[in-house]
């Protein structure tokens, strides 16, 4: 008698990938914090935290190509990670254009970096929330990150308005680069919080 040899269908953790990327999101925006605290080392401990969370993005897209089943649909998990991917680049290369410029930071950049540290950790809590199941906890925590971002447009506000009584134009020039560098990347915060509102929906 031939036996048959059974395959059982891939299944990775598509979502706990997605998770290990938005852990090294959360790393590079506190980096991040800590470059507009006056620490220089920190650009490079972000710009090595974009490497890494780039390696998590290409893992999950191909761990979404061969998954039998996943607990999310696969375009919500791929725009996920698109959006966390943003957070975490937007954060490196507003130290970039700081270095290119030769502008340091500021107290209104140094709040401004809080605030999307903080909103990035909401991101994080609602994909554990997704992971264990509980959509309740998910969407506060994705309505947090978007009051993290309400914030950083306040500061922002704030900001380019003190603006006006700066005489030093090349010092207007470069502030104002990076305090929209800032708010751009904040608004992905509303795009993900967004998302899991949306995946929460078409599961319920």
């Amino acid at each position: 008698m031939r036996l048959r040899r059974w395959f059982l269908p891939e299944n990775p953790d598509v979502l706990g990938v997605l998770q290990q990327q938005t852990d090294v999101t959360v790393e590079g925006v506190e980096a991040l914090v800590a470059w507009a605290d006056g620490d220089p080392g920190a650009a490079d401990r972000l710009r090595a935290c974009e490497h890494r969370a780039d390696a998590c993005k290409r893992q999950l897209r191909q761990a979404l190509s061969v998954a039998f089943s996943t607990p999310l649909e696969p375009e919500d998990l791929f725009e996920l990670s698109s959006g966390i991917d943003e957070l975490v680049n937007g954060a490196k290369n507003a130290v970039r254009e700081a270095e290119v410029m030769q502008a340091g930071p500021d107290e209104a950049i140094a709040e401004m970096a809080a605030e999307l540290a903080e909103g990035t950790r909401h991101i994080a809590a609602a994909f554990g929330a997704l992971a264990a199941g509980s959509s309740t906890d998910a969407t506060e925590a994705a309505d947090a990150a978007v009051s993290s971002q309400r914030r950083i447009e306040k500061l922002y506000r704030a900001a380019m308005s003190a603006l006006v009584d700066t005489d030093d134009l090349r010092e207007v020039a470069a502030k104002r680069e990076l305090y929209r560098r800032l708010s751009r990347t904040s608004d992905e915060l509303v795009r993900v919080a967004e998302r899991v509102w949306y995946a929460v929906l078409k599961q319920s």
